[in-house]
């Protein structure tokens, strides 16, 4: 396939319209097959790697900072082709203030990425998730502090509501510091609520967008079942991530939905994974959806998803058939 690029929001950065994720690496599949999925994806033209301090996902504290470690030593040779994103701001440590947006943690969480991904700088820093406990203010005037020392090239967010990147974005231009370029929230056929104001902000000021789960952790890929439960290995029964999972999208309606799609995906010629990750795709909001894998092999439908535009019908009917998902239309 041929890679397509395009810039992160309002930046110069250029990067794949597909991006990996790495929160598998470590629990859900151990090196050799991380390499082998990095290596897939790498051949593919994805250029776009996302990780974060606390991977892997569904993991504890013994397992903080070890998706970093496999990305890091697979990058030995190969750092100047890859733009690199990482996160901070779950609990990383024993210490009280080893979490959150605190000046204290980004700049100790920022070194301690460094260390791990064996690199002298990170493209994109995000924090991922806001703090409450901290002012906005304290948190971007370290975050410029981190992009002046040339550890951090850009910086953004993820899991944000669309006031918290509003405010955060007015915060940083009222006191000239750097402001978010992107976003990282969650986003697919059975969850649609950023549609309605988070997007829409995004367009308007520049801000790149790098949604999660493109596939429903899974539920998207149609291999599921809800009678017999869910399939061992998957995120529905990983670890601290099972329940957060089964939460999110293990429910009557969606499974519906996924049976729903299935003849529309058979009728427009393509996998039901590559269908979801193209609809995503095919919003002008969208940067690069993330898209992960336990095994090499997962990654084959998805990689499709970026070769040809979705079909302007095909999102019509899409749209139409999810509406539910927007949550909250009804009341406007």
């Amino acid at each position: 396939m041929s890679m397509q690029y395009t810039r992160l929001g309002r930046t110069g950065l250029q990067v794949s319209r597909l991006c990996l994720g790495t929160m598998t690496f470590g629990l859900q599949c151990e090196e050799r097959t991380s390499v082998a999925i990095m290596d897939k994806a790498f051949g593919a033209g994805v250029t776009f790697f996302d990780t974060a301090d606390v991977y892997p996902l569904g993991g504890t504290g013994d397992t903080v900072g070890r998706t970093e470690e496999i990305v890091g030593r697979w990058l030995h040779g190969r750092r100047d082709r890859i733009i690199l994103a990482t996160k901070c701001f779950g609990r990383s440590g024993p210490n009280r203030w080893d979490q959150g947006n605190s000046r204290k943690h980004i700049l100790d969480a920022v070194d301690a990425s460094l260390r791990r991904l064996d690199t002298d700088y990170i493209d994109l820093y995000q924090l991922h998730g806001p703090d409450p406990e901290t002012p906005i203010d304290e948190t971007v005037r370290a975050l410029e502090d981190v992009v002046r020392s040339g550890k951090v090239r850009y910086v953004g967010c993820s899991n944000f509501l669309a006031y918290q990147v509003a405010r955060a974005i007015g915060r940083s231009e009222a006191l000239g510091v750097v402001r978010f370029d992107s976003v990282q929230p969650r986003y697919n056929l059975l969850f649609r609520e950023i549609e309605r104001e988070l997007l829409p902000l995004c367009r308007e000021e520049g801000i790149g967008v790098i949604p999660y789960n493109p596939i429903a952790g899974g539920l998207l890929s149609g291999k599921h079942n809800r009678d017999s439960g869910p399939e061992e290995g998957s995120r529905f029964t990983l670890g601290t991530a099972a329940e957060r999972y089964q939460d999110r999208y293990w429910h009557e309606a969606m499974f519906e939905t996924v049976e729903q799609l299935r003849p529309i995906a058979n009728d427009a010629g393509m996998a039901l994974p590559q269908m979801a990750v193209a609809w995503v795709l095919a919003n002008p909001a969208v940067t690069a959806p993330i898209i992960g894998a336990s095994r090499p092999e997962q990654l084959d439908d998805t990689l499709k998803a970026a070769e040809a535009p979705m079909n302007a019908e095909l999102k019509k009917t899409l749209d139409s058939l999810t509406a539910q998902y927007r949550r909250g239309d009804a009341a406007r």
